[in-house]
């Protein structure tokens, strides 16, 4: 259980008839919640018409049954559930962004981080561009309208709009005919796509959203691809595949992504029990019961206890309905939740010698927590190993780590978190073996610029997560001189 935040889901629906997509997107939101808690959104497209609805809070709590029924029927939706890593916290950056301009409508959900985000936006603006929010989302909208203006179509427009963004983008776009899905050359972030039996097209960031609306997965969106859904059919755009080498982030794998999809071809479980496997063989001990931390610690657990022959334990019942702690806005706040949110099963560990695994260590706040409450529970050693290397570099695809001051890793040396934390030990997966993880050659096919330091693209000049914020509030001291 890190302290770290999440990605963004986006969903999208194609019909060839009129449907309630605005059901059929709620359930596929209701599955990506774990990608994004903050705030979220639905648009439905009636024939060029676009209802939409977008609100702070949880996909439960923002769709009540009345406004998904005020929502209408239609043939497209796009949805999105949100936690922003560019832009505050707030209502105003929901999404999908709905964009009204000469050539008609569009909404457009992102998940990813642009690099060259802050320089668009500036130049957007000397040119009379005027925003509305503080999200990088925003700034991708205005180019695509931009070159809508001068292009026979939208595809083409998205087209050009690759050639000047940066960093990691999976869209999902909609057009009054036409859903269009778009990942960035590197494919950092995941994005597939499948039918239901009645010919329904669904576009995810994740195979266990289609699961959800009883879609078949057809295949993944190639990094660089442009995928078109019409009524004439499904069409595809690679001029930008092949063009830059493929970083998946590794961390969808350690953390982001539901247990039970497959990114990429490569079952999320599986990659995980591999990463338990790994920490069995790196950092063996003597113990009598291998625990996870749920949800995402619990498959490299059973895969450390398998290949370690230590029995696994189920360690904690989880209270389903608090949210991650990362969500709470002050330490003392979080450390709380994480006793609301996890109780310990004293009878799996009392009077044992244990192996806690977790998905990773990045502050070291929660896990100093949760290693206190299994000694109370009567533990007699607790030894900490996370299924992700340390957190020493800031993320610029999407993933909140802007600097390197609050993570632990960077604070300590590797000998002393374990005193830090509490722990009689602690043991982190290696760089060297993410590979092993997704069955590639190690370094590639996935980015792990977070733990090595190796970024595939050039570093942001201004990395703050409320650069535009901080903008804004630099402009407006200007004009009271």
């Amino acid at each position: 259980m890190s302290s770290l935040r999440e990605e963004c889901g986006v969903f999208g629906v194609f019909g060839a008839e009129r449907q309630n997509v605005a059901s059929t997107t709620y359930y596929g939101l209701f599955a990506l919640q774990h990608r994004g808690q903050e705030s979220c959104g639905i648009v439905v497209n009636d024939d060029g018409v676009f209802n939409y609805y977008k609100d702070s809070g949880l996909v439960n709590d923002v769709f009540t049954p009345e406004i998904l029924e005020n929502l209408g029927l239609g043939n497209m939706a796009v949805g999105h559930v949100r936690y922003g890593t560019t832009g505050a916290s707030d209502r105003l950056n929901s999404q999908p962004i709905v964009i009204n301009h000469h050539k008609g409508r569009m909404a457009l959900a992102h998940n990813g981080n642009l690099v060259n985000s802050y320089e668009l936006r500036q130049e957007l603006e000397l040119a009379g561009s005027i925003f509305h929010t503080t999200s990088d989302t925003e700034v991708i909208s205005y180019i695509i309208t931009k070159e809508r203006i001068s292009s026979d179509s939208i595809e083409s427009a998205i087209n050009k709009t690759m050639d000047k963004i940066k960093g990691a983008y999976s869209l999902v776009v909609m057009s009054p005919a036409k859903l269009i899905a778009v990942r960035d050359p590197h494919g950092f972030r995941p994005l597939c796509y499948g039918v239901t039996s009645d010919g329904t097209y669904i576009v995810a960031s994740e195979t266990c959203a289609l699961d959800s609306v009883s879609a078949k997965y057809v295949r993944d969106i190639e990094p660089g691809e442009i995928l078109i859904f019409e009524k004439d059919g499904i069409r595809s755009i690679k001029d930008h595949c092949n063009t830059a080498p493929g970083k998946l982030c590794i961390f969808e794998y350690i953390y982001f992504a539901r247990p039970d999809s497959v990114v990429d071809g490569v079952s999320v479980h599986e990659a995980r029990m591999k990463a338990g496997a790994c920490l069995a063989m790196e950092h063996p001990v003597q113990a009598d019961v291998v625990i996870g931390v749920p949800d995402s610690g619990i498959s490299a657990a059973m895969g450390y206890a398998k290949q370690s022959g230590i029995p696994y334990g189920t360690g904690f019942i989880k209270n389903k309905y608090i949210g991650r702690t990362f969500i709470a806005p002050g330490q003392k706040t979080r450390e709380d939740k994480v006793r609301i949110k996890l109780n310990v099963l004293a009878e799996t560990v009392k009077g044992k010698r244990v192996v806690l695994v977790d998905d990773s260590i990045v502050r070291g706040t929660t896990i100093t927590r949760i290693v206190s409450l299994l000694r109370e529970a009567g533990a007699t050693e607790v030894h900490v190993r996370s299924s992700a290397p340390p957190f020493t570099n800031p993320c610029y695809y999407g993933t909140d780590i802007d600097s390197r001051e609050n993570l632990i890793a960077c604070k300590y040396e590797l000998s002393e978190i374990a005193g830090v934390v509490g722990a009689d030990s602690v043991g982190y997966l290696s760089v060297d073996h993410l590979y092993m993880l997704i069955g590639s050659t190690p370094g590639e096919g996935y980015c792990d610029s977070c733990f090595s330091g190796n970024y595939p693209t050039e570093v942001p000049a201004v990395t703050h997560k409320n650069r535009f914020e901080k903008k804004i509030s630099e402009n407006r001291d200007r004009d009271k001189e």
